[in-house]
C-alpha cells in the first residue's frame, strides 16, 4: 500500500520536493501540505494541473498548527519537513510532534531533489535570510557578463498567487512584474535583475523552469541559481557560493538548512565586514574552518549610499527594510538603519504604535523587530496597510532600504531617501578568481574573464 504523506512547508521547497520526489510516485500518497511563515497560504490547494495524474482533485493546504490532528485523521505515515531558515530546536520540536503522533519525520536531501541542467550552473545561497545573496548574485552576473556571457538567473520560489499561472514565469522588464502580479517580496528579488538588463525566471515547477531558461530567446550560456532564505539549491551546481553574516555569528551552525548550504560551498563569502564586530567575524571564520575548511573564503563589504543624505541628518527617521530579513530572518538592524545612523539621524521612529491591519499583526507575530518597519506586501491588503502605517507614523523622512523602488508601489507623501548597497570584495581572493576558473573549466565564450584580460 502507498504511504500517506504530509509535506510540511511554506510555499516553496515543499512544492519542489513534491514535484521532484512524490509526483507520479505510486509508492506514496500525499494527503496534504501544511503552511507556515507566509500569510494566507493555508486554506488553498496545490492544483491538479500541477499535481499530476495521481491527484485529480489537487492537494489541500492546511495551517501547520493543525499538523498533529492531520496526522491522526489522515492516517499519515511520513511527514517531510520542507521549508527553510528555521532554528534547529524548532525543526526538532516539529519532529517530536510528528513522532509523538505516530509518523516518521523526514528531511529530503540534494540527491533526490536537485535537477541537472544542460547548462553550467552557479548557485548562490546563504546561511540565513538577509546575508546578502542578492548583491552577491548581481556581482557574479557582472563578472560573467564582462566575459561576454549570457546569464539567465532563476530565483527560489515565491508562489503566493495563482499557482497554475505561476508554473513558469519569465521577467525581462519592470512591466513583467505587473504582468505576473508580483508581491513586494517578489519584486524585491526580481526587479534588481531586470533593471540591470538580466532575465530572471521563477515559479512553481522548477524542472519546467530550467528547461525554459536553457532555451531563453535572449540566449543562455550560464544558469545562475539565486537562492531564497538559507535553502540549498534546487539545481545541481557546478560552483556553489554561500554567503555568511557576521552580524549573526553562530547562526551558520544552528539554522536549518543553512549549515548544509555552508557545507556544500566551494566559495564562502563573509559579507558586511564593514559594519560587523571583529568578534562576530572571527566566530564565522572558525565555523567555516570547522565544517568546510577546503572552501575558498572571500572577505566582502556591503557599502551603503543614500541619495539625499542631507534630508537625514538630525531628523526623525522611519526606516523601512526588506520584510523577510526582519521577520523570519530575525535581523534587528538592516541597511537602512546603518545608513541612517551613519548620516547622523536624530531619531529612529518606532512605528509599532502606528501600525494597522496586517502590519500590526506582523509585529505581534514577530515582537523582536523593534524600531523598524518591514516592507510586507504578500497581498493587496498588506500593501494598503503598509501605506497607511507609513502615513500614520510621525517622522520627518522615510528611509527606504528595500531593493525596489517602493514609491512605485506605495504612496508616500513624506520626504524620502533611498538606500542602495552592492557587494564589494576586500583584498584577495575575490569572486573573480573562482568565476575565472569556472569559465575556463567549461570553455565558455572566449574562455577568459575580466581578470585574465
Amino acid at each position: 500500500m502507498a504511504k500517506n504523506v504530509i509535506i510540511i512547508g511554506a510555499a516553496g521547497r515543499d512544492f519542489h520536493n513534491f514535484n521532484t520526489y512524490y509526483r507520479g510516485n505510486k509508492d506514496y500518497n500525499v494527503v496534504a501540505f501544511t503552511a507556515a511563515q507566509i500569510p494566507d497560504i493555508d486554506g488553498r490547494k496545490y492544483p491538479a494541473q500541477l499535481a499530476g495524474d495521481l491527484y485529480p482533485q489537487g492537494i489541500p493546504i492546511y495551517a501547520e498548527a493543525e499538523l498533529g490532528r492531520l496526522i491522526v485523521d489522515l492516517k499519515v505515515d511520513d511527514c517531510v519537513f520542507s521549508y527553510s531558515d528555521v532554528p534547529y530546536n524548532r525543526v526538532m520540536n516539529v519532529g517530536a510532534l510528528v513522532n509523538a503522533a505516530g509518523a516518521n519525520f523526514i528531511l529530503l536531501g540534494a540527491k533526490d531533489t536537485q535537477i541537472k541542467s544542460t547548462k553550467p550552473v552557479i548557485a548562490v545561497g546563504a546561511v540565513r535570510t538577509g546575508c546578502g545573496k542578492s548583491q552577491t548574485s548581481r556581482r557574479v552576473i557582472e563578472l560573467l557578463m564582462e566575459a561576454g556571457l549570457k546569464v539567465v538567473a532563476i530565483r527560489h520560489p515565491m508562489p503566493y498567487g495563482d499557482l497554475v499561472a505561476q508554473k513558469v514565469q519569465r521577467f525581462a522588464t519592470v512591466a513583467d512584474l505587473a504582468k505576473h502580479k508580483c508581491t513586494i517580496e517578489e519584486m524585491e528579488e526580481y526587479e534588481p535583475h531586470v533593471v540591470r538588463g538580466n532575465v530572471i525566471y521563477a515559479g512553481v515547477d522548477y524542472e519546467a523552469i530550467v528547461r525554459a531558461a536553457e532555451k531563453d530567446p535572449d540566449g543562455c550560456d550560464v544558469i545562475l541559481w539565486d537562492g531564497g532564505n538559507n535553502d540549498f539549491p534546487f539545481y545541481k551546481p557546478d560552483l556553489m557560493i554561500t554567503v555568511v553574516d557576521p552580524h549573526r555569528p553562530g547562526h551558520e551552525l544552528s539554522y536549518y538548512p543553512g549549515e548544509a548550504t555552508l557545507r556544500l560551498a566551494d566559495v564562502v563569502v563573509i559579507n558586511k565586514m564593514d559594519s560587523a564586530s571583529p568578534e562576530g567575524i572571527q566566530i564565522v571564520r572558525e565555523s567555516i574552518m570547522k565544517v568546510n575548511p577546503k572552501a575558498m573564503v572571500v572577505d566582502a563589504a556591503s557599502p551603503l549610499t543614500i541619495d539625499k543624505p542631507e534630508l537625514v541628518k538630525g531628523k526623525r527617521c522611519l526606516v523601512v527594510e526588506d520584510g523577510p530579513t526582519l521577520t523570519h530572518g530575525e535581523m534587528k538592524i538592516g541597511a537602512g538603519t546603518v545608513a541612517a545612523l551613519k548620516c547622523g539621524a536624530g531619531e529612529l521612529v518606532d512605528p509599532r504604535a502606528f501600525a494597522v491591519g496586517k502590519l500590526a499583526e506582523t509585529f505581534r507575530i514577530y515582537p523582536n523587530i523593534g524600531t523598524l518597519l518591514p516592507a510586507m506586501g504578500y497581498g493587496d491588503q498588506q500593501i494598503k496597510d503598509l501605506e497607511k502605517t507609513i502615513a500614520n507614523t510621525p517622522c520627518d523622512v522615510v528611509v527606504i532600504a528595500t531593493p525596489i523602488d517602493l514609491k512605485r508601489i506605495v504612496k508616500i507623501d513624506k520626504p524620502s531617501v533611498k538606500v542602495e548597497y552592492d557587494l564589494q570584495e576586500i583584498g584577495r581572493p575575490s569572486l573573480a578568481e573562482p568565476i575565472c576558473d569556472f569559465i575556463k573549466k567549461f570553455n565558455l565564450g572566449t574562455g577568459k574573464c575580466s581578470c585574465c584580460k
